[in-house]
């Protein structure tokens, strides 16, 4: 909704100014402590299949099609 949002300021004006655009952005950034950094993610399926059987753990596949801004 946010990103809807964001278009229509967008759209409708001329654009942001370069101190509502830093705003946005730095109110946008991922928490640096959030837990999802936390994981040791793979972009190797073939490393992550040699660690899971290492230590005894299943893989976990995050797959999607379509454009990368928006799933399918």
């Amino acid at each position: 909704m946010l990103v809807c949002l964001l278009s229509l300021a967008v759209m409708a004006g001329d654009g942001f100014s370069e101190r509502e655009f830093n705003q946005l952005h730095a109110e946008l950034q991922p928490e640096k402590d959030a837990p999802w950094r936390s994981i040791p993610w793979k972009i190797s399926l073939l490393e992550a299949q040699a660690v899971a059987a290492r230590e005894g753990k299943p893989i976990f596949i995050w797959a999607m099609d379509g454009h990368p801004l928006g799933c399918t």
